[in-house]
């Protein structure tokens, strides 16, 4: 198992800093500096080197324990046979996370995390091993044909394992209901009643007298599931609550509680799966991102669309397209979104308004058109992913100031 990140300067660390090297990504490097790329495939328990220097053959290093202990060694060791060099190490995305990303960018080396499904492939390449991959990755992060991705904050990570904790949760619990369900239905018992769930659905349930011991087994831990994720819901959603309060993307997660069919859950889901949004620098960018834009096949003179691509982040995706839907009314502004609209600015209200009425609008006049409701959600989901993309360009001056005093420290 990998490492937890240490708080004390490790005496790997504290060898790495003196040796002479370039600083974190975005700061100029030195001119004439040698560079020396480094790719690793990394698992559980191995990590595969390979290194490429700025020319000639890339040659396999060997492979070491995946713990951050074993690889700031490692690097520290490739350092002074290089004396000089500055490190480019590259990994792919993937189980292991973020950690190892962010413990290079503590030591000063600069790392990307690389997109899998971006890499460059070769059809007639059929041998996979770990030295080959790593072989691979520093070849290709010489050439400057990897796709980096975003790496999240520590805390925005957190908080989106603990957004995703609810989520499974609410599965679990719509699994569990149609479970029941199906259970009941193979046994000729069906509900007469309006709606199902309520206080009078769940009287019948627990009124009911199954002829069979094995059946009444079924429907009692069947119940007993269920009551359990509603639980575990309800445990959750209060300690998102209680967590918002001090989460540095607190004002964000509030301005997007502007929006119509954003409320605290909605909110703190997407602004931890997106993080810093305001790097997309065009909002057609943060559509693509999202899976939200169709595919294209345009080849001559013809030119031909499909469906959207789902590529990128699903959760993010299925989130907006359920927030479409409120956009189906009417717009006004109710005692829930002015309560939730109190303390914010102005630009972020009128945001807000524009949002409703244009979304709307599109909404009735593809209904009109005879589009089917499938298409139009997505279709409006997507123009408003461009009013949550105004809504983080308008948080980041705010959330830039926040910053400065804890990178100054």
């Amino acid at each position: 198992m990998m490492k937890p990140q240490h708080n004390s300067r490790s005496a790997a660390e504290t060898d790495c800093r003196r040796q002479p090297e370039g600083r974190l990504k975005g700061v100029n490097h030195t001119i004439g500096k040698e560079l020396l790329y480094v790719g690793l495939d990394v698992h559980a328990q191995t990590v595969s080197i390979a290194i490429a220097g700025s020319s000639g053959e890339v040659r396999n290093y060997g492979s070491v324990s995946s713990s951050l202990g074993t690889l700031e060694k490692t690097m520290c060791r490739i350092r002074k046979a290089h004396p000089g060099a500055e490190l480019r190490v590259c990994y792919e995305a993937g189980p292991t996370g973020f950690v190892m990303a962010r413990r290079f960018a503590q030591l000063g080396v600069d790392c990307t995390v690389v997109a899998p499904s971006l890499i460059p492939n070769r059809s007639g390449d059929r041998v996979k091993t770990d030295p080959r991959d790593a072989v691979k990755l520093a070849r290709l992060h010489r050439a400057g044909e990897l796709t980096g991705v975003h790496v999240p904050d520590a805390t925005d990570e957190a908080m989106r394992d603990l957004c995703r904790a609810r989520t499974d949760a609410v599965q679990d619990l719509r699994r569990g209901r149609a479970q029941l369900k199906a259970f009941l239905l193979r046994n000729g018992y069906r509900y007469s009643g309006k709606s199902a769930w309520t206080e009078a659905h769940r009287r019948y349930l627990r009124e009911l007298v199954l002829p069979h011991a094995a059946q009444r087994v079924v429907l009692e831990d069947s119940l007993r599931a269920i009551t359990t994720a509603e639980e575990r819901i309800a445990r959750l959603e209060e300690q998102m609550e209680v967590l918002l309060e001090s989460w540095p993307m607190k004002p964000v997660a509030e301005a997007l509680m502007g929006l119509r069919g954003f409320q605290t859950v909605s909110a703190m889901v997407l602004v931890s799966e997106l993080g810093g949004a305001w790097r997309f620098s065009h909002p057609r960018q943060l559509m693509s991102y999202l899976g939200l834009v169709p595919t294209e096949n345009t080849s001559g003179g013809r030119r031909r669309q499909g469906a959207i691509s789902k590529a990128g982040n699903s959760h993010a995706r299925w989130l907006l397209i359920e927030a479409a839907h409120h956009y189906r009314l009417s717009p006004k502004i109710s005692k829930e979104l002015s309560r939730r609209q109190e303390h914010l600015s102005t630009e972020i209200k009128d945001c807000s308004w524009k949002a409703q009425t244009r979304l709307h609008h599109r909404m009735m006049k593809l209904y009109a058109r005879g589009k089917r409701p499938n298409k139009v959600i997505v279709a409006v989901a997507r123009e408003l992913v461009g009013f949550v993309w105004a809504i983080f360009r308008l948080m980041e001056p705010e959330m830039n100031q926040r910053e400065r005093p804890a990178a100054a420290l």
